[in-house]
C-alpha cells in the first residue's frame, strides 16, 4: 500500500513537471499575444496626439487673429469715434463758416445805411438844391447867360480863336463855379442827365469847336455847351478828336478829359 502511495506520488510529480514547461510555454506565448494586441495601441495613441497637436498649431493661428483684433479693438475704437464725430463737426464748421460769410453781407446794408446820412451831408449844398428844388426857368437862365454871370471875379475873358483859348498857366486861369459865385444857367433833367452825362457816359467831340461869344462851343446829348474856361495846355492839340471826355456836374457843369481828371473845364448851357 505504500509502495502504490508512493508511486503514486511520484507519477503526480512526473506528470505536473512535465506539463510545467507546457504552461510556461502557453504563459509566453499568450504575453507575446498580449503585447502585440497592446502594442497597436501605441501608433494609435500617437497618431491622435500628432492629431491634437495639428489641431492645436492650426487653431493657435486662428486665435492669433482673434486675440489682435482684440487687441487692436481698444485703439481703433477712439479713432472710429473720431470719423463717426467728424461728420457731426463738418456741419458744424460749415454753419460757422456760413455765419462768418453772411455777416459781412449783413453788415454791407447796416454800414451803407450809415454811410449814406454821412457821404449826403460831404456833399456839396448847391448839389442837393439843384436835385431836389424846382429848374431853374429858361426866361432866368437866358437873363442870365445874356449879362454873361460866368466871367466874374478875375475869369477868363473870351478870344477870337481856338489856339488862343489855351492856357498857358492853368493853376492861375481858370476859375470853378464856386470862384465865380455859383451857376446860374440851364440844370439839365436829372433823369436826363443820368442817360447822358456823367463819368460813365464818355465821348470824343470829334471836330474842332466853333467860337461863340469869344468861346470855344461844342454839342453833345441834344445841348450846346461854352468852354468859359481855357482849355490846359497840357493837353494835346488835337484833344477833340484823340481824348475822350465827358461832362460833369458839381456846382456847375464841367468837361472832364479821361487821360487829365484832375483838370476840370468849366462850361454852361447854351440856350
Amino acid at each position: 500500500m505504500t509502495l502504490m502511495k508512493v508511486t503514486g506520488t511520484v507519477g503526480v510529480l512526473v506528470l505536473f513537471g512535465a506539463m510545467m514547461p507546457v504552461y510556461a510555454q502557453r504563459g509566453e506565448e499568450g504575453g507575446k499575444q498580449e503585447e502585440k494586441q497592446a502594442s497597436p495601441a501605441k501608433p494609435q495613441q500617437q497618431h491622435a496626439q500628432q492629431l491634437q497637436q495639428q489641431r492645436a498649431q492650426q487653431e493657435k493661428p486662428k486665435q492669433q487673429p482673434q486675440q489682435r483684433a482684440q487687441q487692436e479693438k481698444p485703439k481703433q475704437e477712439p479713432q472710429q469715434r473720431a470719423q463717426q464725430e467728424k461728420p457731426k463737426q463738418q456741419p458744424q464748421q460749415r454753419a460757422q463758416q456760413e455765419k462768418a460769410k453772411q455777416e459781412p453781407q449783413q453788415r454791407a446794408p447796416q454800414e451803407k445805411a450809415k454811410q449814406e446820412p454821412q457821404q449826403r451831408a460831404q456833399r456839396p449844398a448847391q448839389t442837393q438844391q439843384a436835385r431836389q428844388q424846382p429848374q431853374r426857368t429858361e426866361q432866368q437862365a437866358r437873363s442870365w447867360q445874356q449879362q454873361k454871370g460866368w466871367a466874374q471875379k478875375g475869369a477868363w475873358q473870351g478870344h477870337s480863336t481856338f489856339q488862343q483859348s489855351r492856357s498857358q498857366n492853368w493853376s492861375s486861369d481858370h476859375r470853378t463855379w464856386a470862384q465865380r459865385g455859383g451857376y446860374g444857367g440851364y440844370i439839365i433833367p436829372q433823369d436826363r442827365f443820368g442817360l447822358y452825362f456823367g463819368s460813365g457816359h464818355f465821348f470824343r467831340l470829334g471836330g474842332l469847336p466853333v467860337m461863340y461869344l469869344g468861346y470855344p462851343r461844342f454839342s453833345y446829348g441834344g445841348f450846346s455847351f461854352l468852354m468859359i474856361d481855357p482849355w490846359p495846355g497840357d493837353w494835346p492839340e488835337n484833344w477833340y478828336t484823340a481824348d475822350d471826355v465827358y461832362v460833369d456836374y458839381n456846382d456847375g457843369y464841367y468837361l472832364c478829359n479821361r487821360r487829365f481828371p484832375q483838370e476840370r473845364v468849366a462850361i454852361t448851357i447854351v440856350l
